[in-house]
């Protein structure tokens, strides 16, 4: 492919996607123009949409892009490369790869030998990958750690009850050790001047700066 078709012909993959996508969900062109115009965007009209799947129109901007996605309900990156359907993808003009491997490109996720140098992009998409896996284990572990010990609690056998504190206490160990890995995490951020994602509000005492020393201790 000539790098003057490229163009027309990636945008053509995307629109291609938004119309499987918008006919999926039972849309008709209208209701999305409406989305779009819910979601503050009311540049896209009906036609608008009735020319990019028509292929009268050959562009979108990057704005038009993310709005008909979400009005869509589907990952932006999904509607670039056809992951599942097509083994390659031409991600620049004479460059045909693994429509795997340049969804992971897009993204950040190319696999590399070593870490990538501090301060680089992609080091920074590392640094916010690895604090995310952090809450969900510190999510994961609270959330177990206050359902053991709320069957303890409602049970009347004495020797249950004993047995499911002391599985309580265990599940709070790990629930504290992954909430001060996390916490430990998110000042080293700071201390690189990054601004830290909003913590979920079962995990805000992470941030306060006396906490609790046990997951116990916190009020429930």
């Amino acid at each position: 492919m000539t790098s003057d078709h490229w163009p027309t012909i990636f945008t053509a993959r995307a629109v291609q996607a938004m119309r499987e996508a918008r006919q999926a969900v039972g849309l008709t062109m209208a209701d999305v123009a409406q989305g779009c115009a819910d979601r503050g965007h009311p540049e896209i009209k009906e036609q608008t949409i009735k020319n990019l799947e028509t292929g009268r129109r050959a562009s979108m901007t990057i704005a038009d892009f993310v709005v008909l996605a979400d009005v869509l309900g589907v990952p932006p990156v999904s509607l670039l490369f056809p992951l599942g359907t097509d083994a390659t993808v031409e991600v620049l003009p004479g460059r045909e790869v693994s429509t795997w491997d340049a969804l992971a490109w897009f993204t950040g996720e190319t696999p590399t030998d070593q870490p990538a140098p501090q301060g680089t992009a992609r080091d920074l998409l590392d640094l916010f990958r690895s604090h995310g896996d952090l809450v969900t284990a510190a999510t994961a572990s609270n959330a177990l750690a206050k359902e053991r010990r709320r069957e303890a609690s409602t049970t009347l056998d004495r020797d249950r009850r004993a047995a499911l504190l002391d599985r309580a206490a265990g599940y709070e160990e790990h629930a504290f050790e992954d909430c001060a890995d996390l916490r430990a995490f998110r000042t080293r951020m700071r201390e690189r001047d990054l601004v830290p994602p909003t913590l979920p509000d079962d995990l805000a005492f992470v941030d306060q700066p006396e906490t609790p020393s046990r997951p116990e201790d916190r009020p429930q």
